[in-house]
């Protein structure tokens, strides 16, 4: 890999999210010289992924490129690269581009969305951590739509209009809204031949409040929020499966669904 060799200490990153940014700023006016990997060369601002899903924000408004970031930070660099392998015997990190000594290590890789363990699941619902997932979720809400358009089927239509999301974090309870007003202002005007009112917009919360990580004075407001926009929340549910059309839950509840998005988790 090329990178200048320095008298330096050398701090190797691994992630180009907030902690690895963060880091790699407060390290410019150290006698180090840092280099960061990631496999992107643009740092996302996570917390606005709901709104490309939803089409309110295009994706370069939540992508900025890691360079310009740090553009005026000496002894800097960023490499686009995949990490396959950390030597810790040699303090050596083995990437794709090639190898890369280092004299500290950093791994900011952040988290990835947590199934679980169910395939199924995986397989066939929708995740929303990168910005390609959150394009990709864009897309089929509008597929869904246009299917439903051109149904005969009325149970058929009805399912293509279900969206459940599954988990009431912040980012379940932020989707929901973003599609609530989707279905209030967009999908009447777009599709003016649909009856949009037949759209559903569920949250399944497996403890018995939403936002739980949050104060309980904030959970309600924003059950009562969402309750307003015509969100159906259900708690104290499990999901148990889903293969692609039906959900099923640990209670007899069961959904008929074309679009699941799994907010249910995340794990390093």
């Amino acid at each position: 890999m090329n990178i200048p060799i320095t008298s330096f200490p050398r701090v190797v990153i691994i992630g180009g999210g907030f902690a690895g940014v963060a880091l790699a700023k407060k390290l410019s006016k150290r006698d180090v010289q840092v280099v960061l990997l990631d496999k992107h060369n643009y740092h996302t601002f996570q917390p606005l992924l709901y709104q490309v899903s939803t089409g309110g924000l295009e994706p370069d408004s939540i992508a900025y490129p890691i360079r310009k970031i740090l553009k005026d930070f000496p002894n800097f660099f960023f490499r686009l690269a995949n990490v396959n392998e950390i030597n810790t015997n040699k303090n050596k990190v083995i990437t794709d581009i090639g190898e890369l000594k280092f004299d500290f290590l950093v791994v900011a890789t952040g988290s990835k969305t947590n199934f679980f363990g169910n395939s199924e699941i995986e397989k066939n619902s929708m995740a929303m951590k990168t910005i390609p997932q959150s394009l990709n979720l864009r897309s089929l809400i509008l597929e869904k739509c246009e299917e439903a358009l051109l149904t005969s089927d009325l149970h058929e239509r009805n399912a293509l209009m279900n969206f459940v999301i599954v988990g009431g974090g912040p980012t379940g309870v932020e989707l929901a809204g973003a599609l609530a007003e989707i279905k209030k202002g967009i999908l009447p005007k777009d599709y003016p031949d649909l009856d949009t009112r037949l759209a559903q917009i569920h949250i399944i919360q497996s403890s018995d409040c939403i936002l739980k990580g949050m104060s309980e004075k904030a959970s309600n407001k924003a059950e009562d929020f969402l309750e307003k926009l015509g969100v159906n929340i259900w708690k104290n549910v499990r999901v148990t499966n889903y293969d692609g059309k039906t959900v099923t839950t640990n209670t007899d509840l069961i959904f008929e669904t074309a679009t699941v998005v799994w907010e249910a988790g995340v794990k390093g």
